[in-house]
């Protein structure tokens, strides 16, 4: 069945009619070539948005509180609030689903711009009060010295963590380990330069921001028992949107906020924008394996249609083998392989500049940057061992039908076909 005089009617069945057999080769080809790019892509797109999620723990969750938006318990609507450290301990003890808690706060909120000085140099920065559990929910790089912890957070040490672009700033290439900064009129001691694992706009700011105990911040820039806002991660088998709205629950309860007002906290959930990617990436690879496979069958129509013409063109010959001994069985595998080869071989070609193509725009794209929605479009190995068996699936189909017509044919009616 595999003996070189079968190969070398393969080869000279193919080469009979170059023209149409490159034609019938390119529809297979082409089909397989748009599948990977378009698989490619979609990963390309899926992975820019995923980097969007930066460092952030997909089973985390931030929370913070507005202006409410229903009058409740004789108070009005519109009404300001703020999260306080008792809130904290009753998060704790109502939401066992919880894995870490790190209450926070921001030196002049969001817009940052507080001035920070060592000896001439100073430089504006975002200052940042945080528990040492901020290292689970947002995960950094600790490039020299180390990040805050309990003992700083009970002892209300005076200590504080650099960004990179501080250290540069502030101490170019001087050793800021136990030196001392001023932070609007504060002095802190050093302790770590940080680094963060996110790209992008937010990386850039991140090298600008600074790091002093939660307990300290507050003491030092009479923030009171004031909690910004809180980040939160869910245990294991947990669900953070489940953990949120439990949260959301408690602190109704205590700062006297309607359970019906759903404007009085602001939330950003990973876990559940995580989710919603997944499943819309889910249904996008899905659309492509339809769209692929089916641009691809249209190549194997196109194969069949083919070798149904050159059953019809060697009508004769078939006879001529029947009636010297051939079995049915060795021109259905005589064909089928004819239909095999052509499919197996152009799908080969179109899978591999398909895999060429898409590392083409990888390296033109260059390295990831977390503010591109389109990231390091890559094949994995999986979907190229996928799209083989297809080949082969699909190039025996193709030549399945044609040579079981063949077979039909009876020996004494193929030696009179002209």
């Amino acid at each position: 069945m595999f003996d070189s005089d079968s190969w070398q009617e393969i080869y000279s069945s193919l080469r009979k009619n170059p023209v149409r057999t490159i034609f019938t080769a390119f529809g297979v080809f082409w089909g397989i070539l748009m599948l990977v790019v378009m698989l490619g892509s979609g990963k390309g797109l899926e992975n820019g948005i995923i980097s969007g999620f930066g460092g952030t723990v997909t089973n985390s969750a931030f929370i913070w509180t507005q202006r409410t938006s229903v009058p409740y318990a004789g108070l009005p609507k519109g009404r300001r609030f703020n999260m306080r450290n008792e809130d904290m301990d009753a998060i704790k003890a109502e939401v066992p689903e919880i894995e870490y808690l790190a209450p926070r706060n921001q030196l002049r909120g969001y817009s940052g711009g507080n001035n920070v000085s060592h000896k001439t140099k100073s430089g504006n920065f975002s200052v940042m009060g945080d528990y040492p559990e901020i290292q689970h929910i947002s995960p950094m790089d600790i490039l020299s010295g180390r990040f805050i912890n309990h003992f700083d957070i009970s002892d209300k040490r005076k200590v504080v963590v650099i960004g990179t672009n501080v250290r540069d700033v502030l101490f170019g290439t001087e050793d800021p380990i136990n030196k001392n900064v001023k932070i609007n009129g504060v002095y802190f001691k050093v302790v770590g330069v940080w680094k963060t694992k996110k790209s992008g706009n937010q990386a850039e700011k991140d090298t600008k921001t600074l790091f002093i105990p939660f307990s300290t911040f507050q003491k030092a820039f009479n923030y009171s028992n004031i909690v910004g806002w809180i980040a939160i991660t869910a245990k294991p088998n947990s669900s953070a949107e489940i953990v949120e709205e439990k949260i959301k629950t408690v602190l109704k309860q205590r700062h006297k906020v309607a359970p019906s007002d759903d404007r009085a906290f602001g939330s950003f959930n990973a876990e559940k924008e995580f989710k919603q990617m997944s499943g819309l990436f889910g249904a996008i690879s899905m659309l492509i394996w339809v769209v692929g496979i089916g641009t691809l069958m249209a190549g194997v129509i196109g194969v069949t249609n083919i070798m149904l013409i050159v059953v019809k063109e060697r009508t004769k010959e078939i006879g001529i083998r029947r009636a010297i001994g051939a079995t049915p069985f060795s021109v259905i595998i005589q064909i089928m392989l004819e239909s095999i080869v052509l499919t197996g071989l152009a799908g080969y070609l179109g899978l591999v500049s398909g895999i060429g193509l898409v590392e083409l725009i990888a390296v033109n794209l260059g390295p990831a940057d977390g503010d591109s929605m389109f990231t390091n479009p890559e094949i994995d190995l999986q979907v190229a061992i996928t799209a083989l068996i297809i080949l082969v699936v699909a190039g025996a189909l193709a030549g399945l039908i044609p040579a079981s017509k063949a077979v039909k044919i009876k020996p004494i009616d193929a030696l009179r076909s002209e």
